[in-house]
Protein backbone atom coordinates (compact mmCIF):
# COMPACT_ATOMS: atom_id res chain seq x y z
CA UNK A 1 0.00 0.00 0.00
CA UNK A 2 1.05 3.35 -1.05
CA UNK A 3 0.62 5.10 1.92
CA UNK A 4 -0.36 3.99 5.77
CA UNK A 5 -3.94 2.48 5.93
CA UNK A 6 -6.61 4.63 7.38
CA UNK A 7 -4.82 6.21 10.39
CA UNK A 8 -2.60 3.62 11.93
CA UNK A 9 -0.11 5.94 11.71
CA UNK A 10 -1.60 8.23 14.04
CA UNK A 11 -0.19 7.58 17.43
CA UNK A 12 -0.01 11.53 18.73
CA UNK A 13 -2.27 12.53 21.64
CA UNK A 14 -4.37 15.36 21.35
CA UNK A 15 -5.06 18.25 23.72
CA UNK A 16 -8.62 17.94 25.49
CA UNK A 17 -10.58 21.34 26.08
CA UNK A 18 -12.97 21.09 28.74
CA UNK A 19 -15.44 24.17 27.86
CA UNK A 20 -19.02 25.14 29.78
CA UNK A 21 -21.36 26.45 26.53
CA UNK A 22 -24.15 27.07 29.67
CA UNK A 23 -24.51 26.53 33.39
CA UNK A 24 -24.07 23.07 33.91
CA UNK A 25 -23.53 22.45 30.14
CA UNK A 26 -20.08 20.81 28.72
CA UNK A 27 -18.32 19.80 25.88
CA UNK A 28 -15.03 17.61 26.14
CA UNK A 29 -13.21 18.57 22.27
CA UNK A 30 -9.89 17.54 21.74
CA UNK A 31 -8.10 18.61 18.48
CA UNK A 32 -10.38 16.77 16.13
CA UNK A 33 -10.65 13.28 18.16
CA UNK A 34 -14.48 12.84 18.48
CA UNK A 35 -16.23 14.77 21.07
CA UNK A 36 -18.51 14.52 23.93
CA UNK A 37 -21.09 15.91 25.62
CA UNK A 38 -22.18 16.32 30.01
CA UNK A 39 -25.43 17.91 30.66
CA UNK A 40 -25.79 18.32 34.65
CA UNK A 41 -29.45 18.13 36.07
CA UNK A 42 -30.71 18.59 39.27
CA UNK A 43 -30.24 15.23 40.48
CA UNK A 44 -28.53 13.67 37.56
CA UNK A 45 -25.94 13.77 34.75
CA UNK A 46 -26.49 12.78 31.11
CA UNK A 47 -23.32 12.35 28.81
CA UNK A 48 -23.73 12.10 25.38
CA UNK A 49 -21.44 9.89 23.59
CA UNK A 50 -19.74 7.33 25.71
CA UNK A 51 -16.46 7.16 24.35
CA UNK A 52 -14.10 4.21 22.87
CA UNK A 53 -12.92 2.18 25.88
CA UNK A 54 -14.03 1.76 29.52
CA UNK A 55 -10.77 3.23 30.22
CA UNK A 56 -11.44 6.39 28.13
CA UNK A 57 -15.10 6.46 29.78
CA UNK A 58 -13.11 6.56 33.09
CA UNK A 59 -11.14 10.17 31.65
CA UNK A 60 -14.75 11.25 31.14
CA UNK A 61 -16.06 10.79 33.92
CA UNK A 62 -12.94 12.50 35.91
CA UNK A 63 -14.43 15.34 33.57
CA UNK A 64 -17.77 15.06 35.22
CA UNK A 65 -16.80 14.87 38.50
CA UNK A 66 -14.33 18.30 38.37
CA UNK A 67 -17.83 20.31 38.14
CA UNK A 68 -20.55 17.72 39.87
CA UNK A 69 -20.54 14.67 42.49
CA UNK A 70 -24.36 14.09 40.93
CA UNK A 71 -24.34 10.13 39.42
CA UNK A 72 -24.24 9.17 35.87
CA UNK A 73 -27.70 8.25 35.06
CA UNK A 74 -27.89 8.52 31.36
CA UNK A 75 -26.00 8.09 28.33
CA UNK A 76 -26.82 9.06 24.87
CA UNK A 77 -25.59 7.19 21.74
CA UNK A 78 -25.87 9.60 18.91
CA UNK A 79 -25.12 7.16 16.66
CA UNK A 80 -23.71 3.18 16.32
CA UNK A 81 -20.24 3.38 15.43
CA UNK A 82 -17.73 2.07 18.28
CA UNK A 83 -15.63 5.21 18.73
CA UNK A 84 -18.93 6.35 20.27
CA UNK A 85 -20.66 3.70 22.35
CA UNK A 86 -17.94 0.76 23.66
CA UNK A 87 -17.02 2.94 26.63
CA UNK A 88 -20.22 2.46 28.31
CA UNK A 89 -18.93 -0.34 30.74
CA UNK A 90 -16.55 2.28 32.32
CA UNK A 91 -19.32 4.09 33.80
CA UNK A 92 -19.53 3.26 37.54
CA UNK A 93 -23.45 3.94 37.85
CA UNK A 94 -25.76 2.04 36.29
CA UNK A 95 -26.83 3.82 33.43
CA UNK A 96 -29.45 3.80 31.03
CA UNK A 97 -28.46 3.66 27.20
CA UNK A 98 -29.94 5.82 24.78
CA UNK A 99 -30.04 5.15 21.12
CA UNK A 100 -32.52 5.61 18.10
CA UNK A 101 -34.10 2.52 17.61
CA UNK A 102 -32.76 2.42 13.97
CA UNK A 103 -29.38 3.10 15.89
CA UNK A 104 -29.97 -0.07 18.14
CA UNK A 105 -30.84 -2.08 15.02
CA UNK A 106 -27.28 -1.42 13.17
CA UNK A 107 -26.03 -2.71 16.28
CA UNK A 108 -27.96 -5.52 15.50
CA UNK A 109 -26.97 -5.87 11.69
CA UNK A 110 -23.30 -4.83 11.75
CA UNK A 111 -22.21 -3.65 15.14
CA UNK A 112 -19.25 -6.49 15.42
CA UNK A 113 -18.40 -6.05 11.97
CA UNK A 114 -18.24 -2.19 13.39
CA UNK A 115 -16.27 -2.45 16.14
CA UNK A 116 -13.47 -4.90 14.22
CA UNK A 117 -13.42 -2.37 11.40
CA UNK A 118 -13.00 0.82 13.47
CA UNK A 119 -10.41 -0.89 15.58
CA UNK A 120 -8.38 -1.94 13.26
CA UNK A 121 -8.56 1.53 11.20
CA UNK A 122 -7.78 4.01 14.45
CA UNK A 123 -6.02 2.15 17.46
CA UNK A 124 -4.86 5.44 19.12
CA UNK A 125 -8.44 6.01 19.73
CA UNK A 126 -9.20 2.76 21.31
CA UNK A 127 -6.93 3.08 24.30
CA UNK A 128 -7.57 -0.06 26.07
CA UNK A 129 -9.30 -2.13 23.83
CA UNK A 130 -8.28 -5.15 25.56
CA UNK A 131 -11.08 -3.74 28.57
CA UNK A 132 -13.86 -3.82 26.41
CA UNK A 133 -16.21 -6.52 27.23
CA UNK A 134 -18.10 -6.69 24.17
CA UNK A 135 -20.53 -4.71 22.08
CA UNK A 136 -22.81 -1.72 24.07
CA UNK A 137 -26.92 -2.38 23.82
CA UNK A 138 -29.31 0.49 24.54
CA UNK A 139 -31.52 -0.38 27.61
CA UNK A 140 -34.26 2.61 26.16
CA UNK A 141 -34.54 3.28 22.44
CA UNK A 142 -37.18 5.57 21.10
CA UNK A 143 -38.71 6.48 17.96
CA UNK A 144 -38.81 9.90 16.00
CA UNK A 145 -37.96 12.09 19.64
CA UNK A 146 -38.50 11.59 23.10
CA UNK A 147 -37.85 14.08 26.21
CA UNK A 148 -35.30 13.47 29.08
CA UNK A 149 -36.46 15.48 32.00
CA UNK A 150 -33.12 16.05 34.18
CA UNK A 151 -35.67 17.55 37.05
CA UNK A 152 -36.54 20.75 35.49
CA UNK A 153 -33.78 20.41 32.68
CA UNK A 154 -35.15 19.40 29.68
CA UNK A 155 -32.98 17.41 26.92
CA UNK A 156 -35.04 16.53 23.34
CA UNK A 157 -33.68 13.73 22.07
CA UNK A 158 -34.23 13.66 18.32
CA UNK A 159 -33.50 10.80 15.37
CA UNK A 160 -32.56 13.71 12.74
CA UNK A 161 -32.85 11.83 9.55
CA UNK A 162 -30.58 10.00 8.08
CA UNK A 163 -27.26 11.67 7.18
CA UNK A 164 -23.71 10.24 8.58
CA UNK A 165 -26.06 6.85 9.34
CA UNK A 166 -29.49 5.81 9.16
CA UNK A 167 -29.93 6.43 12.96
CA UNK A 168 -28.34 9.72 13.92
CA UNK A 169 -29.34 11.52 17.31
CA UNK A 170 -29.22 14.84 18.19
CA UNK A 171 -29.35 16.09 22.05
CA UNK A 172 -31.52 19.68 21.94
CA UNK A 173 -31.36 21.69 25.16
CA UNK A 174 -34.29 24.45 24.13
CA UNK A 175 -34.44 26.35 27.04
CA UNK A 176 -29.95 27.12 26.72
CA UNK A 177 -30.52 26.62 22.70
CA UNK A 178 -27.72 24.34 22.57
CA UNK A 179 -27.28 21.56 20.10
CA UNK A 180 -25.12 18.50 20.49
CA UNK A 181 -25.00 17.15 16.69
CA UNK A 182 -22.85 14.39 17.14
CA UNK A 183 -21.27 13.51 13.31
CA UNK A 184 -24.33 15.00 11.21
CA UNK A 185 -22.14 18.40 11.94
CA UNK A 186 -17.80 18.48 11.73
CA UNK A 187 -16.07 21.54 11.95
CA UNK A 188 -12.15 21.39 10.88
CA UNK A 189 -12.72 17.18 10.56
CA UNK A 190 -13.71 15.28 7.83
CA UNK A 191 -16.99 13.80 7.40
CA UNK A 192 -16.61 10.19 7.61
CA UNK A 193 -19.25 9.24 5.28
CA UNK A 194 -18.88 5.09 4.92
CA UNK A 195 -22.61 4.40 6.42
CA UNK A 196 -23.55 7.82 4.82
CA UNK A 197 -26.91 8.67 3.11
CA UNK A 198 -25.81 11.65 1.19
CA UNK A 199 -28.69 12.84 -0.54
CA UNK A 200 -30.57 12.87 2.72
CA UNK A 201 -27.86 14.71 4.70
CA UNK A 202 -28.62 17.90 3.60
CA UNK A 203 -32.57 17.76 4.57
CA UNK A 204 -31.54 16.20 7.83
CA UNK A 205 -28.57 19.33 8.51
CA UNK A 206 -31.64 21.89 7.68
CA UNK A 207 -33.56 20.47 10.55
CA UNK A 208 -30.62 21.24 13.03
CA UNK A 209 -30.57 24.78 11.60
CA UNK A 210 -34.10 25.06 11.91
CA UNK A 211 -33.71 25.02 16.08
CA UNK A 212 -31.25 28.40 15.65
CA UNK A 213 -28.88 26.75 18.24
CA UNK A 214 -26.42 29.63 19.75
CA UNK A 215 -23.93 26.99 20.87
CA UNK A 216 -23.23 23.75 18.96
CA UNK A 217 -20.79 21.10 20.02
CA UNK A 218 -20.05 18.81 16.41
CA UNK A 219 -18.96 15.58 16.00
CA UNK A 220 -15.47 16.07 15.78
CA UNK A 221 -13.87 20.01 16.27
CA UNK A 222 -14.44 22.91 18.46
CA UNK A 223 -17.30 23.99 19.99
CA UNK A 224 -19.12 26.79 18.50
CA UNK A 225 -20.33 29.60 19.96
CA UNK A 226 -20.80 31.88 17.53
CA UNK A 227 -23.51 32.51 15.00
CA UNK A 228 -20.64 32.83 12.16
CA UNK A 229 -18.95 29.46 13.50
CA UNK A 230 -22.30 27.94 13.36
CA UNK A 231 -23.26 28.75 10.33
CA UNK A 232 -19.39 27.84 9.19
CA UNK A 233 -19.94 24.47 10.19
CA UNK A 234 -22.89 23.47 8.94
CA UNK A 235 -22.18 25.12 5.17
CA UNK A 236 -18.66 23.36 5.37
CA UNK A 237 -20.39 19.82 6.12
CA UNK A 238 -22.96 20.68 3.47
CA UNK A 239 -20.46 21.86 0.71
CA UNK A 240 -18.27 18.96 1.29
CA UNK A 241 -21.09 16.28 0.95
CA UNK A 242 -22.25 18.03 -2.25
CA UNK A 243 -18.73 18.31 -3.81
CA UNK A 244 -17.62 14.68 -3.52
CA UNK A 245 -21.35 13.76 -4.35
CA UNK A 246 -21.39 15.33 -7.18
CA UNK A 247 -18.13 13.73 -8.56
CA UNK A 248 -19.68 10.46 -7.30
CA UNK A 249 -22.54 10.90 -9.78
CA UNK A 250 -20.96 12.32 -12.58
CA UNK A 251 -18.31 9.75 -12.55
CA UNK A 252 -21.24 6.91 -12.54
CA UNK A 253 -23.13 8.54 -15.33
CA UNK A 254 -19.82 8.07 -17.77
CA UNK A 255 -19.27 4.46 -16.48
CA UNK A 256 -15.96 4.96 -14.56
CA UNK A 257 -15.41 2.42 -12.09
CA UNK A 258 -14.62 3.30 -8.68
CA UNK A 259 -10.81 4.40 -8.98
CA UNK A 260 -11.22 6.62 -11.47
CA UNK A 261 -13.76 8.59 -9.78
CA UNK A 262 -11.36 8.21 -6.72
CA UNK A 263 -8.41 9.56 -8.05
CA UNK A 264 -10.87 12.50 -9.30
CA UNK A 265 -12.22 12.76 -6.06
CA UNK A 266 -8.85 13.38 -4.66
CA UNK A 267 -7.88 15.32 -7.48
CA UNK A 268 -11.14 18.13 -6.73
CA UNK A 269 -11.33 18.11 -2.96
CA UNK A 270 -7.93 18.06 -1.41
CA UNK A 271 -7.48 21.40 -2.70
CA UNK A 272 -10.18 22.82 -0.57
CA UNK A 273 -10.56 20.29 2.28
CA UNK A 274 -7.40 18.35 2.79
CA UNK A 275 -6.12 20.43 5.74
CA UNK A 276 -8.81 19.36 7.34
CA UNK A 277 -8.77 15.66 10.27
CA UNK A 278 -8.49 12.45 8.98
CA UNK A 279 -9.18 13.81 4.97
CA UNK A 280 -6.46 10.87 4.19
CA UNK A 281 -8.25 8.58 5.73
CA UNK A 282 -11.52 9.01 5.75
CA UNK A 283 -11.73 9.36 1.96
CA UNK A 284 -11.58 6.25 0.40
CA UNK A 285 -13.99 4.98 2.48
CA UNK A 286 -16.53 8.01 1.47
CA UNK A 287 -15.98 8.08 -1.98
CA UNK A 288 -16.69 4.14 -1.85
CA UNK A 289 -19.98 4.87 -0.30
CA UNK A 290 -20.63 7.87 -3.18
CA UNK A 291 -19.93 5.79 -5.77
CA UNK A 292 -22.61 2.79 -4.22
CA UNK A 293 -24.83 5.49 -3.94
CA UNK A 294 -24.68 7.00 -6.86
CA UNK A 295 -25.09 3.67 -8.48
CA UNK A 296 -28.44 3.54 -6.25
CA UNK A 297 -27.40 1.03 -3.45
CA UNK A 298 -29.71 2.59 -0.89
CA UNK A 299 -28.60 0.77 1.98
CA UNK A 300 -24.53 1.42 2.85
CA UNK A 301 -22.87 -2.24 2.22
CA UNK A 302 -21.30 -2.98 5.57
CA UNK A 303 -18.01 -2.76 6.13
CA UNK A 304 -15.69 -5.12 7.61
CA UNK A 305 -11.78 -5.03 8.42
CA UNK A 306 -11.31 -7.51 5.27
CA UNK A 307 -12.95 -5.25 3.33
CA UNK A 308 -11.31 -2.14 4.73
CA UNK A 309 -8.11 -3.66 3.45
CA UNK A 310 -9.11 -4.75 0.08
CA UNK A 311 -10.58 -1.67 -0.08
CA UNK A 312 -7.93 0.09 0.95
CA UNK A 313 -5.59 -1.98 -1.79
CA UNK A 314 -7.37 -1.03 -4.64
CA UNK A 315 -7.66 2.66 -4.14
CA UNK A 316 -4.33 3.32 -2.93
CA UNK A 317 -2.03 0.27 -2.82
Amino acid sequence: MSKGFASQADLVEKKETFSELAPGVYALTAEGDPNSGIVVGDDSVLVIDARATPRMAGDLVARVREVTDKPIRHVLLTHYHAVRVLGVAGYPDRVNVIASDVARAMIVERGQQDMDSEIQRFPRLFRGREEIPGLTWPTLTFRGEMTLWLGAREVRIIHAGRGHTAGDTIAWLPQEQVLFSGDLVEYGATPYCGDAHFQDWPATLDRLEALQPKALVPGRGEALTTPDRIREGLEGTRAFLRDLYAVAEAGVAAGHDLKTVYDRAMSEMRPKYGHWVIFEHCMPFDVSRAYDEAKGIDTPRIWTAERDIEMWRALEG
